[in-house]
């Protein structure tokens, strides 16, 4: 199992959109196939912010996790962004997801990101066994979400 840009695999936009369309769609039903489609292709830069990372094996898709500028709209100040990190339901509770974070909060580290932000509805306690803080506890677009943190910079010690 690799964990790789979606730059360099781009034949996995019209999948992953699918699946984040399956996952989310109850959060922002203004979003379409097409338009998830769109973001995904405007975001998949290989380093940097924006930047999508997938985990495959065998040339399947497993998992994609992003680093974005902004995610909710109602926390403009906050920025940038863990965002859309989702694993194929057959290929979770295997670590998946923990390794796209990490390459992720890497990949952010590498741009001097000192803190990242994510909005979760369901995983705080993953987030938190990797050292990420909750923030606030929200409802977005009728949706309750936990905003967590995490400090990227070198500790002083």
């Amino acid at each position: 199992m690799n964990i790789v840009p979606l730059a360099d695999h781009m034949t996995f936009v019209d999948k992953i959109a699918q699946l984040h369309q399956a996952e989310w769609a109850h959060i922002d039903r203004s979003l379409t196939l097409a338009s998830r489609r769109a973001a995904l292709t405007e975001a998949a830069g290989r380093e940097g912010i924006p930047s999508i990372y997938v985990a495959i094996d065998n040339d399947e898709f497993i998992g994609s996790a992003a680093l974005v500028g902004q995610d909710l709209d109602t926390h403009l100040e906050l920025g940038p962004w863990l965002s859309a990190v989702f694993v194929k339901e057959s290929w979770r509770t295997r670590g998946i997801a923990t390794l796209l974070v990490e390459r992720c909060e890497a990949e952010a580290k590498k741009a001097g990101v000192q803190k990242l932000y994510l909005s979760t509805e369901v995983a705080s306690g993953l987030y938190e066994k990797l050292g990420w803080k909750t923030i606030e506890s929200c409802t977005y677009k009728g949706v309750k979400f936990h905003v967590m943190c995490k400090d990227l910079a070198p500790s002083i010690n």
